[in-house]
């Protein structure tokens, strides 16, 4: 089965060697995503839910672009830097997803840069509702 690598337009070149997303028999695998602002700086520093908020945009530009909505995630794999931004995340991520929510699950860990809070990776079934 061919991949397919998916990069929204405007997309910034990453710092390590990865796609923002690929896709597969209609599934889209979307990278962990940071906050990048677009010259690949931390964004929204000290910010969770401006974070999120970032990721989430940024993860919702790649799956339309391989031709699904965030309607189609089926699986999110959540990756926070303290406890204390859960509630932060939260209140972000559900407005999301509003309706039925993906499967998912959300530890604490350090990331790549001290200045992020929040990664989010999905995982999406494009038209297989």
């Amino acid at each position: 089965m061919p991949k397919t690598v998916i990069t929204p337009p405007g997309t910034q070149t990453p710092i390590a060697p990865f796609s923002a997303g690929t896709m597969a028999d209609g599934v889209v695998y979307v990278s962990g995503t940071l906050a990048f602002d677009k010259d690949n700086n931390v964004a929204h520093v000290g910010d969770a839910e401006g974070q999120t908020r970032a990721v989430l945009e940024t993860i919702k530009s790649v799956i339309e672009t391989a031709g699904g909505t965030m309607d189609d995630v089926t699986m999110n794999h959540i990756f926070l830097k303290d406890w204390a931004d859960y509630a932060a995340m939260n209140k972000v991520y559900a407005e999301y997803f509003p309706g039925e929510k993906p499967a998912r699950f959300c530890i604490v860990c350090g990331l790549v840069r001290p200045d992020f809070l929040v990664e989010i990776a999905s995982i999406a079934h494009i038209g297989q509702r």
